[in-house]
């Protein structure tokens, strides 16, 4: 069985890109969790990933430890991780390379925190621009594909790759077109999806650089989250 290692769910906007594939296409596998510490985590998480970063899959003594490379390892394994079709398998690839590679100040200014409600100090015209894109492509996947997901009508791995969006979304209350709202919407109703949440909510553990961060760039409306320890 896979055994994938992640970090807190509340955070790790990475670890939540396999996570929620395997979830939602029934692929038996194994969580390890492994919460932030303040100075450690590197150092710690070279115990089980060659490059000290969530997530990272075992597979019966292959590690692969990047999320687009976990992704591609299990699109050679199970059926459903990219489109059928050629044309949208290759929109899909190229839409969820731009998302690993791009799209650098919503991930600086925005950054995961799925327990929290934030109102934003400022909304830079970067990241309006980022966000501008991200609703062409969520447009663009479900209108040329035949939705209801963005490579067409089973959920998959470019719907996996846009789920931190999601929640940073929801976070922050960043503004998005209403066909953009429409599949956002769909992917907080999928059960994974709010598997993932409710996980979230119940941490107690905090990372004081994340909350750092999230400070640094708004004002906390609201903590959803269970009290922390």
């Amino acid at each position: 069985m896979y055994r994938l290692f992640i970090a807190n769910k509340n955070y790790s906007s990475w670890s939540l890109r396999p996570w929620l594939l395997l979830s939602a296409l029934g692929i038996a596998f194994e969580e390890r969790l492994e919460l932030f510490q303040p100075g450690s985590n590197r150092a710690r998480f070279r115990s089980f990933s060659p490059a000290g970063t969530v997530p990272c899959l075992h597979d019966d003594g292959v590690v692969v430890w990047d999320s687009l490379a976990i992704i591609e390892y299990l699109a050679e394994r199970h059926a459903g991780v990219w489109p059928a079709d050629p044309v949208a398998r290759a929109w899909a690839r190229c839409a969820c390379a731009e998302m690993h590679a791009g799209f650098s100040t919503l991930r600086n200014v925005c950054s995961m925190s799925v327990g929290l409600r934030v109102r934003l100090h400022e909304q830079s015209p970067a990241l309006l621009g980022e966000l501008a894109r991200i609703d062409e492509l969520w447009c663009e996947g479900v209108t040329r594909h035949g939705g209801p997901w963005l490579g067409g009508a089973s959920f998959g791995a470019v719907d996996a790759f846009f789920a931190p969006v999601v929640f940073r979304v929801q976070t922050y209350g960043l503004p998005l077109s209403p066909a953009a709202q429409a599949w956002l919407a769909r992917m907080l109703a999928l059960p994974a999806m709010q598997q993932w949440t409710r996980a979230a909510l119940a941490e107690t553990a905090r990372d004081e650089g994340h909350e750092q961060d999230t400070l640094a760039v708004g004002t906390v409306l609201e903590d959803l989250r269970a009290a922390a320890v």
